[in-house]
């Protein structure tokens, strides 16, 4: 058997083990006949990007999922894979070609262009694969999927097509987010609206003709430099202020000198800006419906690139927008139309991608009706998809309740090219609805027209989201109808869980889910459409301030650099520890390296173990349990093993209800407190004796076994590596081929062979790990070095001192004393209080009473506090309602314990 080293090495273990289970194909995915199935698609990560530690946190949670799952016997598949990323990418590709060779896409033609993308993407792409690789993530990576691949094409256009077939797709004119730097048209999920300080100007627009003493109507805009774009000035239809002037008419201000109508709308705020809007119908969505409705005309004085055109007139046009703003406010104060410049915040919509204004333009676009929007809602209500945290629900539903159609094209040459046709000479802006409907004038099919030269294709490509919401169904095979694909199909949809970012809650996860019940299993019951069982929701990776880590504000540590120093199993650990249920997360580099610590704290366990007694040649659970000596079994065994039991129990729900955080937690606890500090220290006695040392050495076998196993989701290599070197393993196996005992099927197990678990001597030896921490405390307090030996004196009742005598012997190696001895007086000596009474440390010098009593006082103000806290507890009806009447229990006997131990400090303070 291998020799544990005397330290852990991270970067040889990981690359060995890594490289072994790529080799045995441990990843791979494939079901039995009758096998439960456990399956995640990873959200794919732009084709270019590169690991950040939102990655991390994401990734580590799915791949803790997906090895759990194997080890319950499941057959589990992770599906990787990246995303295309239309914008993001284009933009990359377009940069790089301005710097290296300075050229635009359009200098080389579309063709060309796509050449180079695809040549950046096989250069650059699935970098961060390999990346996650070295996280230990356990991929099915034969798997590895790429949205612009043939065969998840064929998906998008099979549904681009089935939509449009069933009328779900549609060509019309409507306003559009568009992005003057990406110059394309932007979903509204895609905006983000940002509080920005600008002004607002107060101006005067003259009236052609005088009615009465009205020579002009004032309005408030925040955009003069639209004014040349303005084809009406709107009031509301029941604001008594302009009853005289509707349909009277005023000059434009700016631009060609023209008179525009007063107009009527119920959209008018008759609060705001003294209740006249400007209408502009080119370059606003209010405007543009009220111009809808009164048949207004629609005159555009901005141009894509954000430039004003000749419509915004000679003196603007060809200035950038905000430049023309400022130019704009100048000429109305020069004319004398200007009334007041004031300072003004208001929302405005940034482009996410881009950073800059969005410019809303009325453009032919393609857009989609949701299909199944109903349905998405019930199978939520319906708990058939579950939302962790649970709250994410309600804002998912609010957004179908209030859903807009989806601007589905793009302006991009990067992307899935829509599958539509025009006739050669047909000019696509002018296409009416019923020429859409005319297979004379425009072709849909996955293939293309039969007579490609008599047809142009369309320019656009999809959304990217509208191929991504196909991810969980175009991965697994859908839609082709080949056997194989159809096996694989039925085996592993729907998906078991999604672990993503609440972030694109609208723009992926509720879109997926409308996809699985349009296309998957048509007529299938609901829940077998549906994409996934679970979406669990994971917080953002923030810095200690709080703030969302970004290249901007450099407080983003490199996670390879991180893996670097402290290894993959820490930073995995370390991360998940920070990491509650659906909360962001504040990163601390500390807890990172604590994740480190406990990986050697676990090594160093178990290599003391090795050199405390051969390991036997049969190490299988079956094996360790025989050698359990129910004759030997004592408090500490009992207590260790029903603390291994309960923390089975605590994983097996945190990882039901996605407490990763609890989980990490309980399992450093357990180790690190439980079994390190405790059994392992005071089972060194009974390891030296011949008689007990084989049944000791079995308890801590099975303890490190187990947790082994349990450990192994969050931190694989290290679990691997000791789970071979240890022998806990047959040959040529791996960790990951062994089952996971449920935490009653142990306890059974146990119980069966004559050991059954005493749950009651847990709290006899918490009582011990009290008086033991207690007693080492009392010595630091008065600068007494822990090895140094002293006497303790104990004044116990009988009933206690009986309690506690059987461990006299255990506490004084434990504590570092010469004697504890029992005492009937009271002595002037530093003293606490025990759960088995008063102990009292004799140091050989004179007690301090001054700093005697201002320890105890301080130690006596954290009793009162935990007696008020849990008074406070009984007394919240909430809490009383809802507990389980052994934790009410539990709380009442504390409240009295540490209401005992506050009048034996009171005591103590007045002999002093």
């Amino acid at each position: 058997m291998p020799e544990i080293t005397k330290s852990y090495e991270a970067r040889d273990v990981e690359a060995k083990w890594y490289a072994a289970w790529q080799e045995a194909g441990c990843f791979a995915g494939e079901a039995r006949e009758g096998q439960e199935t456990h399956t995640i698609v990873i959200p794919p990560p732009n084709v270019t990007g590169i690991l950040h530690m939102g990655h991390v946190l994401n990734n580590t949670l799915q791949d803790a999922l997906t090895r759990r799952a194997r080890l319950e016997g499941k057959a589990a598949l992770w599906v990787p894979g990246t995303d295309h990323a239309g914008i993001a990418t284009q933009t990359m590709v377009e940069k790089h070609l301005k710097k290296t060779e300075g050229i635009t896409r359009h200098d080389l033609g579309r063709e060309a262009f796509l050449e180079r993308v695809w040549d950046w993407r096989h250069e650059k792409g699935d970098k961060i694969l390999q990346q996650l690789k070295e996280l230990g993530c356990s991929c099915d990576w034969d798997r590895t999927h790429f949205t612009m691949d043939e065969g998840y094409s064929k998906s998008v256009r099979t549904a681009f097509v089935s939509l449009f077939e069933k009328g779900h797709i549609y060509r019309g004119k409507r306003m559009v987010n568009w992005c003057p730097v990406s110059k394309t048209a932007l979903s509204d999920e895609e905006v983000e609206m940002r509080p920005t300080k600008g002004h607002i100007w107060r101006l005067r627009y003259e009236l052609v003709e005088p009615v009465g003493e009205h020579t002009h109507v004032v309005l408030e805009t925040t955009r003069p430099e639209t004014i040349a774009a303005d084809v009406a000035v709107a009031v509301h239809p029941r604001d008594e202020r302009f009853k005289d002037l509707v349909g009277k008419k005023v000059w434009r201000p700016l631009g060609a000198k023209v008179a525009i109508p007063i107009i009527t709308d119920e959209a008018v705020e008759m609060d705001f800006g003294g209740g006249a809007l400007k209408v502009t119908p080119a370059h606003d969505k209010v405007d543009f419906e009220i111009g809808q409705r009164n048949g207004l005309e629609v005159i555009e004085s901005i141009d894509p690139d954000g430039t004003l055109n000749e419509f915004a007139g000679p003196e603007l046009a060809g200035m950038e927008r905000f430049a023309g703003r400022k130019k704009a406010a100048q000429i109305l104060e020069e004319r004398g139309n200007l009334v007041e410049a004031k300072p003004y915040e208001n929302n405005v919509g940034y482009s996410q991608r881009a950073g800059v204004p969005i410019e809303p333009r009325p453009m032919q676009q393609w857009w989609l009706r949701y299909p199944r929007v109903e349905e998405a809602k019930q199978v939520v209500r319906d708990g058939l998809v579950q939302m962790h945290p649970a709250r994410w629900s309600k804002v998912y539903l609010n957004w179908l309740d209030n859903i807009q159609d989806w601007c589905i094209s793009r302006q991009l040459w990067w992307g899935h090219r829509i599958p539509v046709w025009y006739r050669k000479g047909v000019d696509k802006e002018t296409l009416t609805e019923a020429d859409l409907q005319n297979p004379e004038m425009i072709h849909v099919s996955l293939e293309g027209p039969a007579d490609p030269e008599n047809w142009d294709q369309e320019e656009d490509v999809l959304d990217t989201w509208a191929s991504s919401w196909l991810w969980p169904m175009g991965t697994l095979g859908w839609p082709d109808g080949d056997a194989q694909a159809k096996s694989n199909f039925d085996a592993f949809y729907p998906t078991t869980t999604l672990a993503t970012g609440a972030d694109i809650i609208f723009f992926w996860v509720a879109r997926m889910i409308m996809a699985g019940l349009e296309f998957a299993r048509p007529g299938a019951p609901v829940e077998e459409r549906i994409p996934f069982k679970h979406v669990y929701f994971n917080g953002i990776v923030r810095d200690k301030k709080g703030r969302k880590m970004s290249k901007t504000l450099g407080n983003s540590p490199d996670p390879l650099d991180l893996i670097k120093d402290y290894g993959a199993d820490g930073v995995r650990f370390g991360l998940l520890q920070m990491a509650p249920l659906g909360q962001d997360v504040k990163f601390d580099e500390g807890r990172i390296e604590s994740g480190k610590n406990f990986c050697n704290k676990l090594w160093n366990a178990c290599r003391f173990r090795t050199m405390s007694g051969e390991m036997s040649d049969n190490s299988s659970l079956d094996a360790i349990l025989a050698r359990l000596d129910p004759a030997q079994m004592d408090e500490d065994d009992h207590a260790i093993l029903a603390a291994l039991i309960e923390s089975m129990r605590i994983l097996e729900k945190s990882f039901a209800e996605f407490e990763f955080a609890t989980a990490t937690q309980r399992l450093y606890s357990f180790f690190w407190n439980d079994f390190c500090d405790w059994y392992v220290e005071v089972a060194k006695t009974r390891v030296l004796d011949p008689a007990a040392k084989d049944h000791a050495l079995a308890v801590q076998d099975l303890v490190i076994r187990q947790f082994l196993l349990l450990f192994e989701p969050f931190a694989p290599f290290i679990a691997e590596e000791l789970w071979s070197v240890m022998g806990y393993g047959q040959e040529g196996k791996f960790l990951q081929d062994n089952l996971l005992e449920t935490a009653e099927e142990l306890s059974s197990a146990i119980a069966v062979r004559g050991s059954a678990i005493d749950e009651a001597a847990t709290s006899t030896v918490d009582q011990l790990k009290q008086v033991t921490s207690q007693a080492r405390q009392l010595k630091a307090d008065q600068s007494v070095p822990q090895k140094r030996d002293v006497t303790f004196f104990l004044q116990a009742s009988n009933e206690d001192w009986a309690a506690i005598e059987p461990h006299v012997a255990k506490l004084v190696r434990l504590i570092g004393a010469e004697s504890i001895a029992r005492t009937t007086e009271e002595p002037s000596l530093p003293a606490i209080v025990s759960p088995f009474g008063t102990l009292y440390l004799d140091t050989g010098i004179k007690i301090d009473p001054e700093a005697e009593r201002s320890r105890l006082t301080k130690e006596l103000a954290q009793v009162q506090k935990h007696i008020a806290g849990t008074k406070g507890r009984l007394s919240n009806e909430a809490f009383v309602s809802k507990a389980p009447p052994a934790v009410i229990e539990g709380a009442k006997k504390q409240l009295a314990d540490q209401e005992s131990k506050a009048e034996e400090i009171e005591r103590l303070l007045k002999s002093l």
